[in-house]
């Protein structure tokens, strides 16, 4: 039995969140992320990525799977049932991941300011 995703994998505060470079779509990395550690089921996926909706992450994994960074595969013996995981490519993701997310880590601060400013600026109608 595998560990299960933890339900805050990826909260409010999470850096990958906050990370501006992006791989494919916006959940991409997420999804990547969730798969770092083997295959899951997309209910699995659902756990942390609670705010996706199913449609949009079945999107998201169609896009990852056409770009060859997940594999997915159909299982019909016992309970039918699809697992997606990383290929090769998409497991040489996970080490530029973790350096954007680590830029994140050393720059929460100063990115939540700035997000927080341009917010209020634009609630006000102050753009440039």
């Amino acid at each position: 039995m595998r560990e299960p995703l933890p339900v805050d994998m990826f909260d409010e505060l999470c850096p990958s969140s906050l990370t501006p470079i992006r791989f494919g779509d916006k959940w991409a990395g997420l999804v990547i992320r969730c798969l770092e550690h083997g295959p899951r089921r997309f209910s699995e996926l659902r756990v942390p990525l609670r705010r996706v909706t199913p449609k949009v992450l079945t999107q998201s994994l169609r896009s990852l799977e056409r770009d060859g960074l997940i594999k997915r595969t159909v299982y019909a013996e016992g309970t039918p049932h699809v697992e997606y995981e990383l290929t090769p490519l998409g497991r040489s993701l996970l080490g530029p991941m973790a350096v954007a997310r680590a830029w994140a880590e050393q720059h929460w601060e100063e990115l939540v300011e700035a997000r927080e400013s341009y917010d209020g600026a634009t609630r006000l109608g102050h753009t440039g």
